[in-house]
């Protein structure tokens, strides 16, 4: 498949996009403040507008992976995965209403400061570094698998694509800090966008029409939405799109650093709340399209389709393919896809160069044990910056050699998503909690959900019906897999992933509240001589009931006492 379809038009698309990706982080290291204080650099001085926010938020959560993986599933299995923006809609007034206030009103650098100030320094070490080690393993890989798959459109060394996409990513996100990392997002969302919607139009075109699409998908089973079986052993059912989904998208967008961070860039909670509220439409456009893009090749290759006529080795590839295979006599639309596919993994990478940065200076080096000069502190965080994006860029190099380790690394983050947003909710939600509990918790909830995840063996998942009648009869037809009997398997292994999140968040609310209650011991507030909790640390409808009881009126405020500026912004 490898093949070079690139012309000049192409790579002037291309390198413009990795110039103005630079631009922009020259552009925002010497205006404003010039990056001199922490502020500016990890959270942009707090006075971004809602737009940039709010694409961002989507712009992190979409990456490449996602692009290529997401039109493949709804042309293998159907489009009943689009379901799973209804989940989106859903968990979004939970996370604006119950867990952005209590983040917001603390006015934390680091998401993991707060679980100190609920339960202790041990969770909070232990969350931070979990998180620290499913974003590095996630981004190598987000910078590894495009270059992979896309090699094959560009005909350029994939290792060639690793460097360029990983320096000019470290570049400017270190350079410019939050700001840059924003602004590149809003461009770099609009060539995602620009990118999916050329597969859909084009495909659409050459079947003849968008209502010819959907009927041939419609002929193929592609567009069944009638699973609403309660089986947790299938795949996607209605409710495991919807429950699965809703908690996914809350671990990520309620309590993931990396979101968390972006909500608190802007100047008061009710913009933070629109920013979310917004993210919600632009992540569904772009969710939508790819899941209809994918249906739009299906409708071309119905007939012969390219992983069964051994076109493509793993279906990852579909989307590529299909740039080499049908597009390329339009000059410079290859580089608008590659550019959009780059992108993705620009955004994503980004992100968590400057997410990691600052949960490296505030939970490790200033955590306790260091003390560091305000005036060196923004030059730590974008040497903490900078290494990250080279941790990516080595991890992407040695990851063609780590064999199975790549879907794992995947399957990590999920995974982890479930039980960190039961410890997080375990402190939100209820006083009685303790660290005891939400440290048991939590080790104990990630050892079932990645036993769940990684365990095995486990059965292939069935794809619809694939036809080969219309393929070339020199072409080599890859064997039809033997269909599983998903009884051979031990059942925990059956289960679908999209249930692994919630599973997840309900063991470690069960598990850390049974050992809060019965092993009980000092609370934080206990301990600094205060006599009831901080009503500040927990979720606004449990807050009131709080300031009720002990006849406090006091502002939602940390209890190591922050600004009045803060306080004030908490109120809003």
């Amino acid at each position: 498949m490898a093949q070079n379809v690139f012309g000049a038009w192409d790579y002037s698309i291309m390198a413009a996009t990795m110039l103005i990706s630079i631009g922009i982080g020259l552009y925002f290291r010497f205006s404003g403040g010039k990056q001199k204080t922490n502020e500016e650099y990890l959270l942009a001085d707090r006075n971004m507008s809602i737009l940039p926010v709010a694409v961002s938020l989507m712009a992190s959560f979409m990456s490449a992976i996602t692009l290529l993986g997401v039109s493949s599933e709804n042309y293998y299995y159907g489009m009943q995965f689009v379901v799973i923006n209804f989940a989106y809609g859903i968990a979004t007034p939970i996370i604006s209403q119950l867990y952005l206030p209590v983040f917001f009103g603390l006015q934390k650098t680091s998401t993991y400061e707060y679980l100190e100030l609920r339960f202790g320094t041990h969770i909070r070490l232990l969350a931070s570094l979990t998180y620290t080690l499913q974003m590095v393993l996630y981004n190598g890989i987000v910078l590894y698998a495009p270059a992979i798959v896309l090699e094959s459109v560009t005909g350029l060394d994939r290792l060639v694509s690793i460097l360029v996409v990983g320096l000019v990513c470290t570049f400017y996100s270190t350079l410019g800090g939050m700001k840059a990392v924003l602004f590149t997002d809003l461009f770099q969302s609009a060539l995602m966008l620009i990118a999916v919607f050329s597969v859909l139009i084009f495909s659409s075109i050459q079947v003849g029409g968008l209502g010819q699409m959907f009927e041939i998908a419609k002929e193929g089973g592609r567009l069944d939405f009638s699973n609403f079986s309660i089986d947790p052993t299938e795949r996607h059912t209605w409710w495991s799109l919807v429950i699965g989904g809703m908690f996914t998208y809350m671990s990520l967008y309620g309590v993931n650093h990396t979101q968390v961070q972006r909500l608190q860039t802007v100047s008061t909670l009710k913009r933070s709340q629109a920013s979310l509220w917004w993210s919600w439409p632009v992540l569904s456009i772009l969710s939508v399209s790819t899941c209809m893009s994918g249906i739009g090749m299906y409708a071309v290759y119905k007939n012969c389709d390219p992983y069964m006529s051994k076109s493509i080795s793993t279906i990852d590839q579909l989307m590529p393919y299909y740039v080499v295979d049908a597009m390329r006599s339009v000059p410079g639309l290859a580089g608008l896809f590659v550019a959009g596919i780059f992108s993705a993994s620009l955004s994503t990478i980004s992100a968590a160069c400057n997410a990691l940065a600052a949960v490296t200076l505030h939970d490790y080096v200033s955590s306790g044990w260091c003390t560091v000069r305000p005036s060196i502190e923004p030059w730590l965080t974008k040497l903490a910056a900078c290494a990250y994006g080279l941790v990516f860029l080595a991890l992407a190099f040695i990851a063609e050699y780590l064999g199975g380790v790549l879907q794992a690394a995947l399957t990590i983050f999920g995974a982890v998503g479930g039980p960190l947003l039961g410890v997080f909710s375990l402190g939100i939600f209820t006083t009685y909690a303790n660290e005891a509990g939400a440290s048991i918790g939590l080790i104990s909830g990630m050892a079932m959900t990645l036993w769940m995840s990684f365990g095995g063996p486990r059965p292939t998942p069935t794809m619809l019906d694939l036809s080969t009648s219309g393929c070339a009869q020199n072409v080599t037809i890859r064997p039809t897999p033997e269909p599983t009997n998903p009884n051979d398997y031990f059942y925990l292994y059956r289960i679908s992933y999209m249930w692994t999140s919630p599973f997840g968040f309900v063991w470690v609310v069960l598990i850390g509240s049974i050992v809060s209650l019965i092993w009980r011991h000092q609370q934080p507030w206990q301990r600094d001589g205060h006599l009831h909790p901080n009503p500040a640390l927990f979720t606004p409808p449990l807050a009131k009931i709080l300031r009720r009881k002990y006849h406090t009126d006091k502002p939602a405020v940390q209890m190591d006492t922050v600004g009045t500026k803060h306080a004030t912004l908490a109120e809003e």
